[in-house]
């Protein structure tokens, strides 16, 4: 597994620079977009929890207003939709939201595939994956985290906290090209079919 995690780190870093450069006529274009849909900043920033528990700023496509509860995930919110902007709301459900984190892949604080990062105050997500870790001797909150993960693939917004931390120890223990692989085309069959995406829903 060491040695497929250094391989996985170097790729992250190529590939994430060759998709910048690739795909930055769409980022400028979303980015133009989310400015003239409503006010405020192109890109939304929250603090997230990487691997081994340190900090990072998460970046995305703003999809919500800017008067918008911050650190707390839309689900809590009494009237989520009501908040979602109308590029937003395209952004959500086509995940394109998630391009900017191509950044925080070339800055080493994520990866392509990996358990989603929790809210800095998501204690039930980063508790339950310590809870789970006693079973399978490894923790994911101990795993650099990705844009998309082995739960987002098996149930993504519907999942309940308890399942979605079982799927990610699973992952954190059974890392391989041919997991990582399995993730990347179920991610692109989700996407394609919005499964498991609500759009109002958590979005961690």
């Amino acid at each position: 597994m060491k040695a497929y995690l250094y391989i996985k780190q170097i790729l992250d870093y190529i590939c994430s620079a060759v998709l910048i450069v690739i795909l930055s006529p769409i980022l400028l274009l979303l980015a133009a977009a989310v400015k003239l849909d409503s006010k405020g900043p192109v890109l939304f920033r929250q603090k997230r929890i990487g691997k081994d528990h340190v900090e990072f700023n998460i970046l995305k496509f703003r999809t919500m207003r800017t008067d918008t509860p911050s650190d707390m995930p839309t689900h809590l919110f009494r009237d989520s939709e009501s908040f979602i902007t109308s590029t937003g709301r395209f952004l959500r459900k086509s995940s394109l939201d998630e391009l900017p984190q191509l950044f925080n892949i070339l800055q080493g604080q994520m990866s392509f595939i990996g358990p989603r990062p929790a809210l800095w105050n998501q204690y039930d997500l980063i508790q339950s994956r310590e809870d789970q870790a006693a079973k399978t001797g490894i923790s994911a909150n101990s795993v650099k985290p990705g844009i998309t993960g082995w739960a987002q693939v098996n149930g993504r917004d519907e999942l309940p906290i308890d399942i979605k931390a079982d799927f990610d120890g699973f992952y954190a223990k059974n890392i391989s090209f041919s997991l990582d692989l399995k993730i990347l085309f179920m991610t692109v069959a989700s996407v394609l079919t919005s499964k498991g995406v609500s759009e109002g829903g958590p979005r961690p």
